[in-house]
């Protein structure tokens, strides 16, 4: 297999021998993909990112798990084999994972659908790698070092199990700076690409993604079910879709017959996109766009005594670190309160969150206590969380809230 740009090849990883503390040991027994550089009690002193962690536990000295170690991270190694049964960690070894992965994409792909995260990190046991695919074309991102000495034969197995025939590299912020290789973010290292903006299908509605500048990989998958019921919801609706990025949900509202489409994010040019991915459609209903700071834009259309019939706040995570956790509360309720003013009498709110610091408890706790406070009749038609291309393999994982809000006045 060719690629067209040098892959890191002169790394060779070393075999480290670590032992944890109690805590940490359980931690790794339970699977949870973590171990924090102070749950670490003894270790090699030459250890380098990229070495393969070998997990001894304290009963009888046997391995408990594999990792592979991160010096620049509070995460010093990252788990990607939580057994004691030997093992050889080789080309065969990620294969078998990959396949893994793939086959449980399977249901997915049977529908009318051409895009999908094939490695959701940690969860599929990649821990700091994305893989997504966008019709033929894979697109890989990279959040920490320690993949580069891997990188060859995990891409190899990717084109391999998914048939795709062109791959892309995302890099992080942090990796983008790196002088440990020579990749480039945004750079084609498979195949050719045609066009930097790719277009695929979810669940019948065509889309676009820019694979090179986009955020993320291009897209956000992670909401695909959610998109494809609000357009089962919104036939001969009036729908708002706040904070609507590349148009996820009005695309699916307009495809499936809304009357009207009003999108709102503070991105002009998401906007645009958003226009450009409903255009892709056939459809007969009206498609507005607001560029502004939705807080403001919401407390204006309020006060234009607007309603629609589907209201869907999706925001971007409120809560990156600890610190911010009450401040993203004080949000979340700021908006479930506006979004119950714009909705109409029968109408559905849809209100979601991705901050993963924000527990999915406390998250619909806020949103129902502050729904009862609007004393509008409403009920809870649904909650929901990620797409089956999402799994979660561990608590932190679960980062994806969503629940669909009724009113019956």
């Amino acid at each position: 297999m060719q690629f067209s740009t040098d892959l890191p090849t002169t790394i060779v990883p070393k075999r480290l021998a670590i032992k944890l503390t109690a805590k940490g040991e359980n931690y790794v027994q339970k699977g949870h993909p973590w171990v924090f550089s102070d749950s670490i009690v003894k270790q090699n002193d030459d250890a380098k990112t990229g070495d393969l962690a070998i997990i001894f536990g304290k009963r009888k000295n046997g391995m408990i798990g594999i990792g592979l170690y991160d010096a620049n991270s509070p995460i010093r190694i990252k788990m990607i084999y939580s057994d004691s049964a030997p093992v050889k960690i080789d080309d065969a070894f990620f294969l078998r994972k990959i396949e893994k992965a793939y086959q449980k994409r399977l249901p997915l792909l049977q529908t009318e659908t051409t895009s999908y995260r094939l490695l959701f990190g940690e969860n599929d046991g990649f821990p700091s790698f994305i893989a997504d695919v966008y019709d033929t074309v894979l697109v890989v991102k990279l959040y920490s070092e320690i993949w580069l000495a891997y990188l060859t034969t995990l891409l190899e197995s990717l084109i391999k199990v998914t048939g795709c025939k062109t791959a892309v590299m995302r890099l992080s912020r942090s990796l983008q700076q790196s002088k440990s290789h020579q990749l480039k973010d945004g750079e084609v290292i498979y195949g050719t690409l045609e066009n930097e903006v790719v277009q695929f299908v979810e669940h019948g509605v065509q889309f676009s993604a820019n694979v090179i500048k986009g955020h993320k990989t291009g897209y956000f998958l992670d909401h695909r079910e959610n998109r494809r019921q609000v357009g089962l919801a919104s036939k001969h609706k009036t729908v708002l879709d706040v904070f609507s990025y590349a148009g996820g949900f009005s695309v699916h509202a307009l495809a499936n017959g809304a009357k009207q489409v009003t999108s709102v994010d503070i991105s002009e040019q998401a906007l645009e996109i958003a226009k450009q991915n409903g255009e892709l459609n056939t459809f007969s209903g009206e498609h507005f766009t607001l560029a502004g700071d939705a807080f403001k834009l919401l407390e204006q259309l309020i006060s234009e005594k607007k309603k629609f019939d589907v209201v869907v706040i999706d925001p971007p995570s409120f809560a990156k670190q600890q610190s911010e956790i009450q401040l993203a509360k004080k949000k979340y309720a700021q908006l479930a309160r506006l979004g119950a003013q714009l909705t109409a009498r029968e109408g559905l709110l849809v209100l979601a969150s991705c901050s993963s610091r924000v527990t999915a408890t406390a998250f619909y706790d806020i949103n129902e206590q502050t729904l009862k406070s609007t004393q509008r009749s409403f009920s809870v038609a649904r909650k929901t969380g990620h797409d089956i291309d999402h799994p979660i393999g561990f608590p932190e994982g679960a980062y994806l809230k969503c629940a669909y809000y009724r009113f019956h006045d």
